[in-house]
């Protein structure tokens, strides 16, 4: 790593390891110099797709790369815990994706090896690190809408998915929650911390993940959050928070929105947009500058993704599964237990 450039590895080729190489490529302090796949084919085409020099056929050689600042981990989160491991034990640093792992204490083995390896580690939330949504937090914070009373946020897609998809394949940890679910339980984790309290209902399929989850989050300052999720009907994907003095309504795509409009009492509504001249909003460009930025600043963790967020988020994850019935494979006969929240 360099004053002018981070070098990247990239483990795994499927559609949001591609998408956040073409981001990457298109930043000049970037260089993409290494990708790793289960298979040498894989990784070799995906090399190819993009100009990447290295291609490993095997997530080992990627984790012993020295040439390597940082290693994007994009695989399905049920192979988190073992491919960020990996990268983690040989000393590599990780931004890795959400969900961040199956459950809360998968991630806190990950936490451990970062700090015990002195490690950069961080859960890729994108929506953490976008602008708008970091004015709509500092709004919030500065009491714009006074006091938080109530968040509603959602995110369904409308399928139909098969069986064999990976969104319903335990194996892959599937269903709704950890793949979609995990934005409105962050939105509102983002805003008001840990929650003190959760109830949620779902339906499961067949292969026993969820097809769809609906949750209340409580918090002891008196507010609530609604949050749901689907792979079996598409929403709004739209979220509001609602305070004593005012609203805050963030319209469709709220983890990473193109506007949202302030609603003040007694005063004309306000909207906020993102930045024409800036990256599209749908840019995970925000989240690899912050990651850069971390680095060269010799930080071990984003204060915009820290780890313990990241913990409590999986915390909420693992506490709504409790409710919902939902265990994967491999997973320990405790790991089904209610974990203990810790609220903010």
């Amino acid at each position: 790593m360099t004053a002018d450039s981070v070098r990247w590895g990239i483990l795994a080729t499927g559609g949001i390891a591609a998408a956040f190489t073409a981001d990457l490529v298109d930043l000049p302090d970037a260089q993409v110099v290494a990708v790793a796949s289960r298979t040498e084919a894989s990784a070799k085409a995906f090399a190819e797709r993009f100009g990447i020099p290295r291609a490993y056929g095997d997530w080992e050689s990627l984790a012993q790369d020295d040439g390597v600042d940082v290693v994007y981990v994009a695989t399905p989160h049920a192979a988190h815990r073992e491919a960020a491991g990996l990268c983690l034990a040989a000393g590599r640093n990780v931004l890795c994706e959400k969900a961040f792992t199956l459950n809360v204490r998968e991630a806190e083995e990950l936490v451990a090896l970062a700090r015990e390896h002195g490690s950069f580690l961080m859960e890729a939330m994108w929506m953490y690190c976008n602008p708008l949504v970091r004015r709509l937090k500092t709004l919030v914070d500065d009491g714009a809408i006074g006091e938080v009373r109530s968040i509603q946020a959602d995110f369904g897609l409308s399928g139909p998915f098969p069986p064999a998809h990976r969104l319903r394949d335990p194996q892959q940890g599937g269903g709704a929650l950890l793949d979609l679910g995990v934005y409105p339980v962050s939105f509102a984790h983002l805003l008001l911390g840990e929650p003190s309290d959760i109830t949620a209902r779902a339906v499961l399929s067949d292969e026993g993940v969820d097809l769809q989850t609906g949750a209340l989050l409580s918090w002891e300052s008196g507010a609530l959050a609604s949050v749901h999720c689907s792979i079996v009907g598409g929403t709004p994907v739209a979220a509001s928070v609602t305070g004593s003095h005012g609203r805050i309504d963030i319209p469709y795509g709220f983890f990473h929105p193109d506007r949202f409009v302030l609603h003040r009492t007694g005063r004309d509504p306000e909207e906020f947009g993102h930045d024409p001249a800036a990256d599209p909003h749908n840019s995970l460009k925000h989240e690899a500058r912050e990651v850069m930025r971390a680095l060269r600043a010799g930080e071990t963790e984003s204060p915009l993704v820290p780890l313990d967020g990241t913990l409590a988020v999986m915390r909420t994850l693992d506490a709504i599964r409790d409710r919902i019935g939902v265990r994967y494979p491999g997973e320990h006969p405790d790991q089904a237990d209610e974990p203990q929240l810790t609220p903010a």
